[in-house]
């Protein structure tokens, strides 16, 4: 497999390992190992759909070929497909009964199918009471003992965001009342929200344009060095995918949620693909908020993440999204507004594709590499963006090695902000400029922070900065 070196490590290029893999198969299509090896490029690209695809092929060309099962599994558990994973890892088990990964993997996902009936079987059709109807925050104790960052009469402060950020940054947690009185009043706010936010940047006036973060908390630090301090001057936008894969995915969010507060009005949140429960459970966030705090934190969090706005236009003109167009022609700026968000997302649709899709160099759609929603081309987008009078979109969902890309003829721009994506891929982050007076996107490029204190910690603990990923290979 094609490899670089950065930061003194080994980069595996699994976008030419898919090249490569693919004109094998070309002189070769019957060769099991070539689909399933190229299986694996595809899920460490998360290309699930793909994946899937490539892990089946394999199986027909060879069932009794082990491996093939294993990454079938693999790609049918990111794409919540539990029952359909669970029983490649019984072949797998049953074919390897001492492989003490392979086990893991088969009881993790087993679990995971059990509570997903049990949840089934005590559903009812009554209206689900919030968690916020069961706190009682007044009368939290904080213990004399913190010594943390506490709200000001129970109001985030610019002295409080620079103090919990500098307590984040120690990798100190904290006090559970703080964090609840963040989410509790971050509900309010986003609640209040459309589905669809309209701004009007003034002619002097910008915004900066933030990719997926996940869990990257020192690189988020980093924007904020870089590009300063979220203010009423300086205002941003982060599109979506908040939590998930890397390791300080709270600190993150509850940083995010109290700008959010603080700026209510310039300072801005899109809802992502893993802003639900089932990235959630899959890629790490509904555990690190377990283990850091309470499961009914986490149920709270799911409340708050099901109000986050889906869209944003800014001057009429530029649409960003998360994921990005739609399976359909027709679909209107209108149709974005009247979205009921306060849900989990469907498996198809509008919000659907909002979270999911993503853009391919071929006009038409095809299925998506994913395995949700589709991919479009450059004649899709002319289209929507004739028939809403719109320039262009911005959206993110996407690993990109320079932290962006501009495709569609300059009227799809990418934008990634998570540098080093997992602590292996090599790429750059990257934010984007537009400012009211011609919206002409302006992109800056950083790379991955390496904290002494952040490596410390995880060469202790034994991780990688994606603590929890279901993407187990052989």
């Amino acid at each position: 497999m094609s490899q670089s070196r950065c930061m003194g490590k080994v980069y595996k290029d699994y976008e030419n390992a898919i090249k490569y893999y693919s004109e094998a198969l070309e002189l070769n299509s019957s060769n099991a190992i070539y689909y399933s090896n190229r299986s694996l490029a595809y899920l460490r690209t998360e290309c699930y759909g793909y994946a899937l695809a490539d892990a089946t092929k394999a199986l027909e060309i060879d069932k009794n070929y082990i491996k093939g099962y294993y990454r079938r599994a693999t790609s049918n558990m990111a794409l919540g497909k539990f029952k359909a994973a669970l029983k490649d890892y019984e072949t797998v088990v049953r074919v390897r009964p001492n492989d003490k990964d392979a086990r893991m993997k088969y009881q993790e996902c087993n679990k995971i199918v059990k509570q997903k009936a049990f949840e089934r079987a005590i559903a009812s059709d009554e209206i689900k009471k919030s968690v916020v109807d069961s706190l009682d925050i007044e009368n939290m104790t904080i213990e004399d003992d913190y010594d943390g960052p506490k709200l000001e009469d129970g109001k985030v402060t610019l002295t409080f965001m620079k103090e919990m950020m500098d307590w984040f940054k120690d990798q100190k947690k904290l006090h559970r009342k703080c964090a609840y009185q963040i989410l509790v009043q971050v509900k309010d706010v986003l609640s209040k929200l459309p589905s669809l936010v309209e701004i009007t940047l003034k002619e002097a006036e910008k915004i900066t344009i933030c990719g997926d973060t996940h869990g990257q908390y020192y690189d988020l630090l980093n924007i904020f060095k870089l590009n300063g301090l979220p203010s009423e001057t300086n205002p941003y936008l982060f599109n979506g995918d908040f939590v998930d894969r890397g390791s300080f995915s709270l600190e993150v969010i509850l940083t995010l949620f109290g700008f959010k507060l603080l700026y209510p009005d310039n300072f801005h949140l899109l809802r992502g693909n893993h802003e639900t429960d089932n990235m959630n459970q899959m890629y790490g966030f509904e555990g690190e908020v377990k283990a850091k705090y309470t499961a009914q934190m986490f149920q709270l969090f799911s409340e708050v993440f099901q109000w986050l706005p889906l869209a944003q236009c800014i001057n009429s003109k530029v649409l960003v999204m998360h994921g990005g167009l739609f399976s359909e022609d027709g679909v209107t700026l209108e149709d974005l507004r009247k979205i009921e968000r306060n849900r989990q997302p469907p498996d198809s649709g509008p919000m659907c594709d909002l979270l999911w899709s993503d853009p391919q160099p071929q006009n038409g759609r095809s299925v998506s590499k994913r395995g949700v929603s589709c991919q479009f081309g450059p004649d899709v987008t002319e289209r929507f963006l004739d028939q809403n009078k719109l320039d262009y979109i911005v959206r993110s969902h996407e690993v990109k090695a320079e932290g962006y890309e501009v495709t569609h003829s300059g009227k799809c721009i990418t934008v990634f902000s998570a540098p080093n994506y997992c602590d292996q891929m090599g790429n750059k982050g990257a934010y984007i400029h537009l400012r009211g007076s011609d919206l002409k996107p302006e992109f800056h490029q950083f790379t991955a922070v390496v904290s002494i204190l952040y490596s410390k910690s995880l060469y202790l603990l034994g991780l990688s900065s994606c603590v929890v990923s279901p993407i187990w290979l052989w």
